[in-house]
């Protein structure tokens, strides 16, 4: 029987081997463009095999956007972790801000580089924008809960899209400017709490 000790030991060293494979793919892409990096060529960076490579991403692009599998659940938990008298579109602003941040302050130098690769290749973009669905059904989620309603409401249903659609307004706009995502995130976040007004509560 499995202790827990060693599912802890095996879970980080999956974890090691996808961020080590997501750090290969990112600086290889930089260096080289994403047409000229393959899938060997990034595994042999990460010191596995490409039979490894497949079983945590399907292709190169999803190493380089890096997808983070916990980004959804943690999302969820910061909007419900803001304070009460907060409305919950600034609830959803804060922990999107806060998520982001926090990627910052985990690697910035990666994270940047990762977002001037995506910059300079338009198909990541589009996947990053499209790869967004399981991030955005753990928004609706939260939403969902703070506000005592089911998450198929049109509320939660609305926020979570809303928020979403500003997140790819900011990043399109910084893919194009010198301005920091955070401040243009902050800025998209900030015209979407301004209009749209808290549902009544159902009993």
């Amino acid at each position: 029987m499995t202790t827990h000790a060693a599912e802890g030991l095996r879970d980080r060293k999956k974890r090691q081997t996808r961020t080590a494979l997501g750090h290969a793919a990112v600086r290889l892409v930089a260096e080289r463009g994403l047409d000229h990096v393959t899938v060997e060529d990034i595994s042999a960076a990460a010191d596995v095999s490409p039979r490894t490579f497949f079983n945590y991403f399907a292709g190169k692009e999803e190493a380089v956007l890096g997808p983070d599998p916990e980004a959804g659940p943690r999302l969820r938990a910061r909007v419900l972790a803001q304070p009460a008298g907060l409305s919950t579109a600034a609830a959803v602003r804060a922990a999107l801000l806060e998520e982001v941040a926090a990627e910052l302050a985990d690697d910035r130098e990666l994270w940047l580089l990762r977002m001037r690769v995506v910059q300079q290749h338009p198909v990541l973009l589009a996947k990053l924008f499209s790869g967004g669905e399981a991030l955005e059904r753990d928004l609706v989620a939260g939403i969902a809960e703070r506000v005592g309603l089911p998450a198929d409401d049109t509320y939660p249903l609305l926020l979570a899209a809303a928020a979403g659609a500003a997140f790819r307004v900011a990043v399109t706009r910084w893919s194009s400017t010198a301005a920091p995502l955070h401040d243009l995130l902050a800025e998209t976040l900030d015209l979407l709490a301004a209009g749209l007004a808290e549902p009544p509560r159902r009993s």
